[in-house]
């Protein structure tokens, strides 16, 4: 005797993210590594227990949008406020498959300008807690290197 299933495929539909009530909602760290020559850390830098001296420290939440992170870095960083600085995104997560880490990029933004990326959240890209966020920070009067997409988790 078969079994179908009644569900259709309309209620399988995703649920939209759900807003996050900062006012209630604990933030997470996010512990982030820059770099200032728009490549990202390599991974054997995160091996062993070790991590790049570069980190910042940010207290935040998973809706938090790449621009918002962008104004933070910024923050701390006064040269990467110049016009036309590149930031490129990265999450970098412990591999469960084999040892060591991987790294998947996940968007750019741009000082001074409007992008695609700027509203795209850290939950919409699966960030997960004890991941790490890096951003390859390219200077104005320097072209950004070809993003060469890592393959997603």
């Amino acid at each position: 005797m078969a079994v179908e299933s009644r569900v259709t495929h309309e209620e399988i539909k995703k649920e939209p993210e759900k807003p996050i009530d900062r006012e209630k909602t604990c933030p997470l760290l996010l512990r982030v590594f820059t770099t200032n020559n728009g490549r990202h850390h390599r991974m054997d830098e995160f091996s062993r227990g070790n991590v790049p001296s570069s980190e910042l420290q940010i207290y935040t939440w998973m809706d938090a949008t790449l621009k918002e992170l962008t104004s933070l870095v910024k923050e701390v960083y006064p040269e990467a406020r110049k016009k036309g600085t590149h930031f490129n995104f990265a999450i970098v997560f412990t591999d469960p498959k084999r040892p060591g880490y991987r790294v998947k990029e996940i968007g750019s933004t741009m000082s001074g300008r409007k992008g695609t990326d700027d509203s795209m959240t850290l939950q919409s890209q699966k960030f997960q807690r004890g991941d790490y966020l890096d951003v390859a920070i390219t200077p104005p009067n320097r072209a950004p290197p070809p993003s060469g997409r890592m393959r997603p988790y």
